[in-house]
Formats: C-alpha cells, structure tokens, sequence
C-alpha cells in the first residue's frame, strides 16, 4: 500500500495545512510531498510507542536489529520533514505534538492492515488460524478449561494463545492490537478503545482450615475485618468491591498478605497466615482438601467479568463462536451491534446484572 503512494494528489510540502479539518490535516502531515512511505516504518514507530521509547526493547520483540529501528525512524522523519520523536542525544525521550498525531493515524492503519488479512484468510480458510486471549490466573485456571477445550474440537486447525497478567496489563495488550480478547473483571473500563461485553457475574467465598471458628458462627463483615486476612493483590479479580464493602461500613480489614493467584491464596491460608478470601470459583471441595468455603455472597457486591476486543477489529467467524461458547447470550448480532459506539452501554441495558448468568 505505502509503497505506491507517490499517486496521492497535490500533497505537496507547501501544501496548506492549518485551515484543513483534522482528518485532512494529519493525512498531508503524514503524507505530505507525495514520497513513498513504508509500513515498517510506521510498525516500528508504533512499537516504539508501546515499549515506552525503548527501540532496543522494540527491537528485541520485533526480532531486528536496534541501529535498523533508528535508521528506519530517521528516514521517516526526513521525509516528513517533522520529528516524531524528541531527543536527549540518541535516546528517545518523548513523542513531539505532531508525532503524537502521526502515530495515531499509524496504529489505524495498522488496525486496517491486520483487517485486510482477516477478510483474505476469512475467505480462503475460516476455521483456520489464530486465537490469542489476555486473562488473569483464576480466569485462566478455573473459568476457560471446559470453553477452550469445546473450542478446540470445533477448531483444531486454529492455535490458541494464552497470556496471563494483570487486569491492567491485560486491557492494555488488547488495546495495543497484542491480542485478540482481554478477559477479566478489573480494569477494562480504562480503555475507551475497547469493546466490552458482559458474561457472568460472580461472588467471594471465605476460605478457612478445618475447624475455624469462623464456621461456627454468622459470618459478618466485623467478623472478618477481625481476622488477619490473605487475598487478591489491589486491581485484581474484583479487589476494589472487596475494599468497598468494608469501607460503606467503616471498616479496615486486616490484610496481612496478597497474591495474584488464588492457588497461592490458599497454600497461605493451610499455613496459617490468614483466612482467605478468593472468588467462590476458584474453590473445589475435591482439590482443596483440608479447607472450607464460607459463602460471603451477601455481604459483598457482585462482579462481573466481561471479554473485551479492540473497536474496529475485524473478528473472524471462529472468534464469534468462541465468544459465543464462553457466553452464549453473546450472539454475533449482539456482539456486532457492541461494536457501534454505543453498543457496549446498550448491552449493558439489555443484560443487567441480575439477568446475567451467575458462575
């Protein structure tokens, strides 16, 4: 595409910019002097973006050399007659007003390129290709087995991807185009470029050893701000409607120890660290012998996890189908009409809370 662009009409380097609308602006900025442009320059200066104005990380992740990076992202500059990036020698220390623009239009074409490929492999193979989904450990673990597994007799010729981090860590690989959906129940509503869709909702369980006390009486909020308490890590599966509960009743909860892992969650709670308080889905009476499960349902606020994809990505017929196993009210209709601006909060409407399935 970028390779052919000498045909762009009277984009000169006089041509006037100020008085154009933005949209026109950042084309003749982006374009300006009709020169030949390649997409690996504007990979690469979005890449830069994304590791922080890094090239060598960047060019440790795209598998190239960091002197062929800078060379690239000089050429561009030059014939932009712009910097996108300002300088403190040869390092990279911020991104200049105009290149701010430039990669914005960058990663949109980016999104069209990646696009034009799906419409192509859609064509040629539907139930051929790949699938790479963001998610937290308890998601990962105890939520997606049985849905991947399902997924993957249907399609045995498409590879799967899993990526497991935080919440945040997770939003932002879907929204830097990394993966194809973020799963999780913190978090997402940070990014104005994804597309969020409700699945289920789920609640917190209090895990204690045999014999806790705790089992022999009411369990109440006061009750557990009394314990020393072992749970999730602050932004982590539903950790802000945990601190919520106990802070409408002016409490603070003694929190002695936090992972990211329900499973470390509980070895902690075996040695004695603490109690435990984990989502109700990460606990199996088979596996964790030696513990109990207290259900705290009604004294915290239900979450909701939701699966998230970029705005304006091209999904193939497989991801669809995939969306649709892990949530069947998901339709691709549904899915399609989230895809409006708009959508998401109309979904929202259409399936509140209390109508979602409950995990």
């Amino acid at each position: 595409v970028f390779d052919r662009l000498a045909w762009w009409p009277e984009l000169t380097s006089e041509s006037p910019v100020t008085h154009s609308s933005n949209g026109d602006r950042l084309w003749r900025v982006a374009f300006s002097g009709g020169k030949k442009m390649k997409l690996q320059q504007l990979r690469y200066i979005y890449e830069v973006v994304q590791h922080d104005l890094n090239v060598s990380a960047t060019a440790e992740s795209l598998y190239t050399s960091q002197p062929g990076i800078s060379k690239q992202i000089r050429l561009l500059e030059s014939e932009l007659g712009l910097e996108i990036f300002e300088r403190n020698g040869k390092h990279l220390v911020a991104i200049s007003p105009a290149g701010k623009e430039i990669i914005a239009i960058a990663a949109k074409v980016l999104g069209d390129v990646e696009n034009i490929r799906r419409v192509a492999q859609e064509a040629t193979d539907p139930k051929r290709g790949s699938l790479s989904i963001a998610t937290t450990h308890t998601q990962a673990r105890y939520v997606l087995p049985p849905v991947i597994r399902k997924f993957m007799q249907a399609y045995p010729a498409v590879s799967l991807h899993m990526n497991q981090g935080t919440p945040m860590q997770i939003s932002e690989l879907a929204a830097q185009r990394r993966v194809d959906f973020a799963i999780a129940t913190e978090a997402l509503e940070l990014f104005d470029d994804l597309v969020m869709l409700p699945v289920f909702r789920w609640n917190r369980s209090i895990i204690v050893p045999e014999g806790h006390p705790l089992l022999d009486r009411p369990l109440t909020l006061e009750a557990i701000a009394a314990q020393p308490i072992v749970t999730y890590v602050f932004g982590f599966t539903g950790r802000s409607q945990l601190d919520e509960a106990f802070a409408v009743e002016g409490l603070k909860p003694h929190v002695v120890f936090t992972a990211v892992d329900a499973d470390v969650i509980k070895t902690y709670v075996r040695l004695g660290v603490g109690i435990g308080i984990i989502a109700s889905l990460a606990f199996d009476p088979a596996e964790d012998r030696g513990l109990r499960a207290i259900d705290a349902s009604h004294l915290f606020s239900d979450s909701v996890t939701k699966i998230g994809f970029r705005r304006g990505t091209m999904l193939r017929s497989y991801m669809y189908d995939f969306i649709e196993t892990f949530a069947p009210h998901l339709t691709r209709d549904m899915v399609d009409a989230a895809q409006v601006k708009g959508g998401a909060e109309l979904l929202d409407e259409r399936f509140p809370e209390a109508t979602l399935p409950r995990f």
